[in-house]
């Protein structure tokens, strides 16, 4: 952490250019200055058959070329229009991945309106609430299940005039004022279109770089999400900075999963999708991924830390359960991958001999396992959000999955990332480029207490109507990011925790609680951690949620009896490979950061509870107030403790999870431990 102010600057800036200046400087930079309507209604004219989409429907799949993607855009927008939506309004769409997903979110902005995607498994109430604060006027509702929650929030939305379903399985004998099936809204547009040929083009070339294109909501962690305005100008130029960290080349495949209220899929599959472009590919279903990716085996692959941490977890667990030839194949292939491909990526000699073995590593497992999870073809991997562990990167690298990170924030946009050949895993890379056709470049400046302040390229617009939100972000115009971090000596930012959450012990130490989360998560056996200990407690203290399936396996295996999830996680064996996960990462700790005691949560933590967000990231000030007997007791010394958790069942009623947890203790002695894997 630096002791005082310091600053990481790209480049020399020069002042910001004019408007007018702005449109010669894009011409030269090669970036073409497009609304995304307006890039899709390009492509459609200029290449209307080339291949822009492809979806799995009942086993085949099925692609879709630009002309098609702008009739379908073309005759939604008409429709809605018709209906009453109309520019500057508010559009919400709440479904997985899919074609029509993205076709109603280019539909609303062709009429200049702005989206809101919202996460597919959202209840009721946090569709209202997101419906409440954007001022939502039309919803587009993938099937049965997201039609439910939209007319059972529309009695308290007056403004919502209309819910637009493209999915009708089990629908059929729904009646509403509100409802209307995809092929109506088709319908309508295309008789609007035939009556008014010229319609679309205008409503779709009346739109500009600086109107908003949608509203992505933060995580809610702390206090209620909150809307972040972004404009195609931002959505541009933050593509264009993925762009210049990445290999990316127009025409390669790439599979859109990680939901679109996530910012950085509306960069990469949304906004580099249409203007590189992208051949933007949807699995069958979410259960699907994992097999449509292997079936595809697309050149891109884009997952956040928490779904790279669950592969690499996924693999890890298939090896526990391999015969032992299988096992110990894999794990000399590994080995050997290691020592090649990460001494390369970190610039060290790989030795001959492993250089030797590489292929034979490659025939008999390296090549296997890649084709197994659909990376033989990948080109690019990126981890897009935070910081992952290394141990993560290592294991893929190890494999030949070239993994790198992307780093930034839905407020500022990409900030940093890895580059080229080399790059540091402990880091998120250096800034990335900015286009001049965006401003100027990015700088950083380090706060003394390592909160990291941003300025350049388009910057931050602001919090959809709260403009004391935005002004509380403003450092005498540095963005203040909130994020904890420190510089290498090269000027690579290592990403620590949130600022709020660098947490110092009643004895003065200072410890990063993400840190060590993020480096436990890479335990097959763990699935979710939160880490324990502030100005009031002594020591680090941990909860651990346990993967019932990984854990569950593993305990069968070794017929170790159980009944359910409480009983499996408070089984001394699953503690103590917990405890011994957890003697690993201490290794690496100084002393007064290392966990002294655990427990494992009872049950698994839920989104649906509170427990979660949408993203999986922890509510720790609700965890702290639920589980508050629990981490009591664990401070306390006590060694078994008694819990009595509020739960809510799935058809809604509620009731009370009574449980009896045993506390354990990491001793130092440990430390000299191995892991048992």
């Amino acid at each position: 952490m630096s002791g005082g102010t310091t600053a990481l600057t790209k480049q020399a800036a020069p002042p910001a250019p004019a408007a007018t200046a702005r449109a010669s400087t894009a011409a030269a930079s090669g970036v073409a200055l497009r609304t995304l309507p307006q890039t899709l209604l390009a492509h459609a004219r200029t290449q209307p058959g080339r291949l822009a989409q492809r979806v799995k429907r009942k086993g085949i799949w099925r692609e879709y070329d630009f002309a098609h993607v702008l009739e379908q855009v073309r005759s939604i927008a008409l429709g809605v229009a018709a209906l009453g939506l109309a520019r500057g309004d508010t559009a919400v769409v709440i479904g997985e991945n899919e074609p029509e997903h993205y076709w109603a979110v280019f539909a609303a902005q062709s009429l200049g309106a702005k989206t809101v995607s919202v996460y597919p498994d959202a209840t009721a109430e946090e569709l209202h609430y997101l419906c409440a604060d954007s001022g939502a006027k039309f919803i587009f509702a993938q099937d049965q299940e997201q039609v439910d929650k939209a007319l059972a929030v529309a009695p308290r939305l007056p403004e919502i005039f209309g819910i637009g379903y493209w999915d009708d399985s089990g629908m059929w004998s729904y009646r509403h004022d509100l409802l209307h099936a995809f092929d109506a809204l088709l319908a309508a547009g295309r008789e609007e279109h035939r009556r008014h040929p010229q319609r679309f083009e205008r409503e779709v070339e009346a739109g500009g770089l600086d109107d908003l294109a949608l509203l992505t909501y933060t995580s809610g962690t702390t206090s209620k999400p909150k809307g972040v305005m972004i404009s195609h100008r931002w959505l541009i130029d933050n593509a264009e900075r993925m762009r210049s960290a990445l290999p990316i080349e127009p025409g390669m495949e790439y599979l859109s999963y990680t939901p679109l209220a996530w910012i950085t899929e509306q960069l990469l599959g949304v906004t580099l999708g249409l203007t590189l472009p992208l051949v933007v590919n949807f699995p069958e279903g979410p259960d699907q991924v994992l097999p449509n990716l292997r079936e595809l085996a697309p050149h891109m692959v884009l997952f956040g830390p928490r779904q790279w941490e669950s592969i690499a977890a996924t693999i890890e667990a298939r090896m526990l359960h391999a015969g032992s030839l299988a096992r110990g194949l894999y794990r000399w292939g590994v080995r050997i991958g290691h020592q090649v491909h990460v001494a390369r990526l970190e610039g060290r000699p790989a030795p001959a001999l492993s250089r030797l073995l590489l292929p034979l590593a490659e025939l008999l497992t390296l090549h296997a396992v890649r084709d197994q999870f659909g990376f033989l073809r990948s080109k690019i991997a990126v981890s897009g959000g935070t910081a992952m562990a290394p141990d993560v990167f290592r294991l893929f690298h190890a494999l030949g999955v070239p993994l790198r990170n992307l780093y930034g924030c839905s407020e500022f946009g990409l900030i940093a990332g890895h580059r080229g050949e080399r790059y540091d895993l402990e880091t998120v890379g250096p800034l990335l480029d900015v286009d001049p056709a965006f401003g100027a470049p990015l700088e950083a400046r380090i706060e003394p207490g390592g909160e990291l302040l941003l300025r350049g390229g388009t910057g931050f617009r602001g919090y959809w109507n709260k403009p004391d939100k935005t002004t509380a972000l403003d450092r005498d115009g540095w963005f203040a990011s909130g994020d904890a971090v420190r510089r290498t000596e090269r000027g690579e930012i290592v990403f620590l925790d949130r600022v709020e959450h660098l947490v110092k012990l009643a004895s003065g130490h200072p410890y990063p609680p993400q840190f060590i989360e993020t480096r436990l998560r890479f335990s097959p056996f763990i699935k979710d951690v939160m880490v324990l200990g502030d100005a009031t407690r002594p020591w680090v203290g941990a909860l651990i949620n346990i993967d019932m399936g990984v854990a569950a396996r593993w305990a069968e295996e070794r017929r170790i009896a159980f009944s359910t999830f409480t009983d499996l996680s408070q089984r001394p064996e699953i503690r103590a490979v917990v405890r011994d996960e957890i003697t690993r990462i201490n290794t690496l700790l100084p002393e007064g950061s290392r966990v002294v005691r655990f427990a494992n949560f009872p049950k698994e933590l839920d989104a649906d509870e509170g427990e979660l967000t949408r993203t999986r990231k922890l509510r720790r000030e609700f965890l702290e107030q639920r589980y508050m007997a629990l981490i009591g007791g664990l401070y306390a010394g006590a060694n078994d403790i008694d819990c009595v958790i509020a739960i809510t069942y799935q058809d809604g009623r509620q009731g009370e999870l009574r449980a009896t947890v045993t506390a354990t203790d990491v001793p130092a002695t440990d430390l000299t431990k191995a892991s048992p894997r």
